[in-house]
């Protein structure tokens, strides 16, 4: 698998001496976690790990040098069962997902360290890393943060439409794997499926409504696709990473140097 981050931020290349030394108080360990998922005819299966990589990357290479930050391997295989029926979607259930990231937390809270985040580039995550958090803070004391995509980065360009129901393998996505692995995107192969309209002002919603429907991609979408690949450009995906880049660093900055100062 390709990677962005640098070695001197690769907690899994130090060894077990130089693990030691690090200020347990103050280090903050991430976990990435993705998916090996279906995305469309025309991105590869790793989109969510390849993207949570090059955006992981980017925003440690942001952080001073001397703020021990580090990424833990990747946990690359997600909760994807919304994209059952789709070949090379490899799916864990929720309570395998949940397991692991526990059991990481232990061994992180095992060797004294304190802080940890987990950074996750695939919705169907979302809920499961936000119970997570919470359940690490209670077993182990770990201070845990969470952090998703592009962390709330602003998208020149990018419309309405595509910013609200583009959920997957759509512009953004697209534009990023373009900018970055340009050789893993067939752009031949774009199609185009919405889940909604943005005018649609129904109570009924597929997300974040007053009230909301579960689905499945299958239901929506033959080729797997919810959005519109068809604008993406390399140029929007640079500048897109970035963005969401800057984003994540301040993000993972804020939390290397949060405090608690709540006392019971």
């Amino acid at each position: 698998m390709k990677t962005w981050v640098s070695e001197k931020r690769e907690f899994a290349y130090l060894n077990w001496k130089q693990v030691e030394a690090l200020p347990k108080e103050s280090t903050l360990l991430v976990l990435p976690t993705a998916a090996v998922e279906q995305h469309g005819p025309h991105l590869p299966l790793a989109t969510d790990t390849l993207i949570n990589n090059v955006v992981l990357g980017r925003a440690l290479d942001l952080l001073p040098v001397d703020m021990p930050v580090y990424a833990l391997p990747p946990v690359c295989y997600g909760k994807s069962n919304e994209h059952i029926g789709f070949p090379g979607t490899l799916s864990v259930s929720a309570t395998t997902f949940m397991a692991v990231v526990r059991d990481i937390g232990a061994s992180v809270a095992a060797a004294g360290f304190k802080k940890m985040a987990l950074y996750n580039t695939h919705g169907g995550n979302s809920s499961l890393v936000d119970v997570m958090a919470r359940d690490l803070r209670a077993e182990f004391g770990l201070r845990t943060f969470t952090i998703f995509g592009s962390a709330g980065a602003t998208f020149e360009g990018l419309n309405a439409q595509e910013r609200k129901y583009g959920f997957h393998a759509g512009e953004v996505e697209t534009a990023f794997l373009l900018a970055a692995t340009p050789e893993l995107v067939d752009t031949s192969a774009y199609t185009s499926n919405y889940i909604a309209k943005i005018e649609d002002k129904a109570v009924l919603q597929p997300e974040n409504g007053a009230a909301n429907f579960a689905w499945l991609t299958r239901d929506i979408a033959e080729s797997g696709v919810l959005g519109d690949p068809r604008p993406a450009t390399a140029e929007n995906g640079e500048l897109w990473l970035d963005a969401a880049a800057k984003q994540v660093a301040a993000g993972l900055e804020a939390m290397f140097r949060y405090e608690n100062h709540y006392k019971p």
